[in-house]
């Protein structure tokens, strides 16, 4: 079964931090920079440990440029 999460970005923050805003949205910041995906995968993998899931079982379906994200978890 897949699921969607909301997502807000902050890209080159001071710390690496997450929130959780709702069942399925996130508030995330990362220290890594927006550039050549280094942010997102950022995003990605702290998405992925505040879940306890893989990274790889994380997908960016909407928003790859933007501060707002919906992601999808299959598998």
């Amino acid at each position: 079964m897949d699921k969607l999460l909301r997502v807000k970005a902050h890209p080159d923050s001071r710390e690496n931090r997450i929130e959780e805003k709702g069942p399925a949205l996130y508030e995330v910041w990362v220290k890594a920079e927006a550039e050549q995906g280094k942010a997102n995968a950022a995003v990605l993998a702290l998405l992925a440990g505040k879940l306890g899931i893989e990274a790889k079982r994380l997908r960016i379906i909407k928003g790859a440029t933007s501060p707002s994200k919906i992601i999808q978890i299959f598998g």
